[in-house]
């Protein structure tokens, strides 16, 4: 097997700001996997608060050494059962083009070869990010004529009253629509404890993180008193956080580059089942090459938040839908996404 990297520069249509940071552009690394005239295809992205840079990304990649199996199937067999690749991102990227190249050599697409027998569809979230109140407005109302049926608002202003008056426009904008919330861990327990039974009031259904990651018995505690579904992200990275959190949280937002990949978001849901913990499938900001591995497992999830591709001035891939609001896993063989260059 052959393997070659491509760099290209993902352009947001407009900047995202969340409660740490603010957001125009990220690099994505394509890894392109060939084998008997075949290829396979996977993305990793950038991210400042994982520390993965541009540079790092292409040398972790391209230091795994694919040309020691004999086929992809044997490559993938490997990746699943020996120790992981470092870090997580680089194992979900791998992993979704060897999937990529398996699925088209058998015919199947991937939810297939995960046990799904139709292809998953899904009501996404539409992430709305700290913006102004009239702005805030205007997309609510535009989203919900699109179909979406969830927004997803980030929160974290320096003045808490922002956020919530940004809630209460929106709820106005769009009362048919399902609210989630994420701060990105931008409050204090004191904080939380007094904006939660405001937000249940405004019929947030959901709150992502209201605390700093780094102390998940605190999550847990706040959790267990919350008036609202509490969902780890930041403090549920993989396996054993999930393991940690089950019964505990709500909800865990499993990422596959936060996680390693589609069969470590198995072992996970596997890990959470029957706890009373459900799942939430989240992404960071990346193409639908980025997206679909995630789509093909969107049935097994509660909440799901993969607009991620929707967010880009241009998707240089397509096939995962969502600009109705909803996500749906192509029925073709491997990942099911074409270049848009090239469609």
């Amino acid at each position: 097997m052959r393997a070659r990297l491509r760099t290209v520069r993902l352009v947001l249509a407009e900047p995202l700001r969340i409660s740490r940071s603010t957001m125009a552009a990220r690099d994505a690394v394509w890894l392109t996997v060939e084998h008997d005239g075949l290829r396979g295809h996977g993305e990793a992205v950038t991210s400042v608060y994982y520390g993965l840079d541009t540079d790092t990304l292409r040398r972790l990649l391209a230091d795994v050494d694919l040309s020691r199996f004999a086929d992809p199937e044997s490559a993938l067999e490997a990746l699943r059962d020996d120790a992981p690749l470092s870090p997580p991102a680089v194992t979900a990227a791998v992993e979704a083009a060897l999937l990529d190249l398996v699925g088209k050599r058998a015919h199947a697409p991937v939810h297939r070869l995960l046990g799904a027998p139709a292809p998953p569809v899904a009501a996404t979230a539409r992430t709305l990010g700290i913006t102004s109140l009239a702005h805030a407005a205007a997309e609510a109302r535009r989203l919900a004529a699109d179909g979406f049926q969830v927004l997803k608002m980030k929160a974290g202003s320096p003045d808490p009253e922002d956020d919530v008056e940004r809630v209460r426009v929106v709820r106005d904008a769009a009362p048919g629509v399902r609210l989630l919330l994420d701060p990105n861990g931008a409050w204090t327990s004191d904080q939380a404890e007094r904006l939660l039974p405001r937000y249940a009031e405004l019929g947030v259904e959901a709150v992502e993180q209201p605390l700093a990651p780094g102390d998940p018995e605190t999550l847990a505690a706040l959790a267990e008193r919350s008036p609202l579904p509490v969902i780890a992200d930041e403090d549920a990275v993989g396996l054993e956080d999930a393991r940690r959190l089950a019964g505990r949280v709500h909800g865990v937002n499993v990422k596959l580059a936060k996680c390693g990949g589609v069969h470590a978001a198995l072992r996970i849901a596997a890990a959470v089942e029957g706890s009373g913990t459900a799942l939430m499938l989240g992404c960071l900001t990346a193409s639908s090459l980025g997206l679909a591995p995630a789509v093909h497992l969107a049935d097994r999830a509660r909440w799901t938040d993969l607009d991620g591709h929707l967010l880009l001035a241009g998707d240089p891939w397509n096939g995962i839908g969502g600009t109705d609001g909803f996500v749906r896993a192509s029925d073709r063989p491997g990942l099911g996404v074409t270049r848009a260059d090239l469609a």
